[in-house]
């Protein structure tokens, strides 16, 4: 405890070097524990005026969290239970939350429920002690009063909480420090793993000045039904911005596209060998009459992407359901883009708000389920694949929240999938599967943040045409990302 107060304190006088007072808002275990220890540092070493205002009682407190009280109190540091900062309290000095971090185990209410409310009303930017209060740990989601402190600064202590990087953490916890206070950490079993952009960029093979369309392999979108034909159109589009050599799009509707080859429904059906050797991506504003193709495509198409309508159809579908199960059982492997909703649908008696409220849970029920790589869509899309732990992607912002950046994500994965099997062709499908979902969804989060900094509106037709590809030079510029992982040592 003492380490990690003395990590609170130095992360404390690097983010606000001119802060005069510090309010830190302490609770009843060893958060609270981690608050008062980090108050005397920044009383005895910096001497700043500190005030704690605890939430708690001492009986209950654990040992190493009464000690630091009793430490904090003789070093002269202020502490009372009244929750309001020290007077002359400004946006120049810092709040410290060590209100209850990890340990939430309830709504906070009362006196817990006045503190956040209270904390986020002063002026001056808060540092949270590894975790905002009020977030949980494992989901990033909020209790049912839905409140949660919103930081400017996290310093996550030993590990990194899967809350962090998803669901409302992107939201709360501002910029991630990390310290793992001298412990081992490669001794504690991970329970996901977040994602790196340079390990991503350089795990992607590189294209040859020789090649020619042909040695990118072939994507044929399935999908726009009646009224619906936007979204095949994006999807083809990103298709050939993640580097497919050909793309045909077989419309549910009477559409055409410059760019892309069109083919009638009838022709495919009447020629399913032509997907003997392509990647398919289907669903796309299909509608209804997805489900009467599905089955040839499950039947036919190695590498498949399943997204919206081909979701729900399958939802709907046991035979569909069944008919995707055992795909795998034929070296072909698919890709599911589902959003919340669809998720729950396709887990079968889940509601929305329980695969949010265990993201990662969810994702890899579902792919152990089907036997497919799953994209759980949302703030920190996850990727997980059967064998595999879940892996998380903290990228992207909320320009992602318009019509047609699914279908996007969906054609660029199909895109990039295409290219990856042909540059590697000794690879197993559900390999490149792998690897396509973990770059499709990390490279569309990037270029979202590079086209919209800010999270300004984005037309899904400009994020296609723009989409950022693997091997994407880093040091051009780019705008800085909000998080920051790593160990930093201060």
């Amino acid at each position: 405890m003492q380490r990690a107060g003395m990590a609170v304190a130095r992360l404390a006088r690097a983010v606000a070097p001119h802060a005069q007072q510090v309010w830190v808002l302490a609770g009843p275990g060893n958060n609270g524990g981690d608050g008062f220890e980090a108050a005397r540092q920044l009383r005895l070493h910096a001497g700043l005026n500190v005030h704690v205002s605890w939430l708690g009682t001492e009986d209950p407190l654990p040992p190493d969290a009464r000690a630091a009280l009793h430490r904090a109190q003789a070093s002269g540091v202020s502490i009372d239970n009244r929750c309001m900062p020290p007077n002359g309290f400004s946006q120049r000095d810092l709040s410290i939350d060590a209100l209850l971090g990890r340990g939430l185990n309830r709504t906070p209410d009362g006196m817990l429920a006045h503190g956040i409310t209270a904390f986020n009303a002063a002026p001056a930017p808060i540092l949270a002690v590894d975790l905002p209060s009020g977030l949980r740990a494992d989901s990033g989601t909020l209790t049912e009063s839905g409140l949660g402190i919103q930081a400017r600064w996290t310093l996550a202590l030993l590990g990194l909480a899967p809350g962090l990087f998803t669901a409302h953490g992107r939201d709360l916890c501002g910029e991630i420090w990390w310290d793992s206070l001298g412990m081992d950490v490669e001794q504690i079993a991970p329970t996901a793993w977040l994602a790196s952009t340079a390990q991503l960029r350089q795990r992607w093979p590189v294209r040859c000045h020789a090649q020619h369309k042909g040695s990118f392999g072939d994507v044929w979108v399935v999908g726009g039904a009646p009224g619906m034909s936007g979204a095949a159109h994006l999807a083809g589009l990103a298709a050939l911005q993640g580097g497919a050599g050909r793309v045909h799009l077989t419309s549910l509707a009477e559409t055409a596209v410059k760019e892309l080859m069109t083919r009638p429904l009838e022709h495919l059906l009447k020629n399913p060998r032509l997907l003997h050797h392509a990647t398919v991506v289907a669903g796309c504003g299909g509608g209804d009459d997805i489900e009467h193709v599905l089955p040839v495509l499950l039947e036919t198409a190695p590498r498949l992407v399943l997204d919206a309508d081909a979701l729900n159809a399958v939802a709907r579908d046991a035979s569909l359901r069944h008919a995707l199960k055992e795909r795998h059982q034929h070296d072909m492997a698919t890709i599911l883009t589902p959003h919340p909703l669809e998720a729950a649908r396709l887990l079968g008696g889940w509601e929305t708000h329980e695969v949010q409220a265990d993201r990662i849970n969810a994702a890899t029920h579902l792919a152990h389920a089907l036997n497919c790589v799953v994209v759980l869509k949302g703030s920190g899309s996850i990727v997980t694949t059967p064998g595999h732990l879940a892996m998380l992607h903290p990228v992207g912002n909320v320009s992602l929240a318009t019509p047609g950046s699914g279908d996007v994500l969906a054609g660029f994965l199909g895109g990039l999938w295409s290219q990856l099997a042909h540059l590697e062709p000794q690879a197993a499908h559900i390999d490149s599967a792998r690897q396509a979902a973990h770059t499709a969804v990390h490279w569309h989060g990037l270029s979202a943040e590079r086209l919209s900094p800010r999270g300004e509106v984005l037309r899904a037709e400009t994020l296609a045409r723009q989409l950022i590809v693997p091997p994407f030079d880093l040091d051009e510029p780019f705008p800085v990302q909000r998080h920051r992982y790593g160990h930093v040592e201060l």
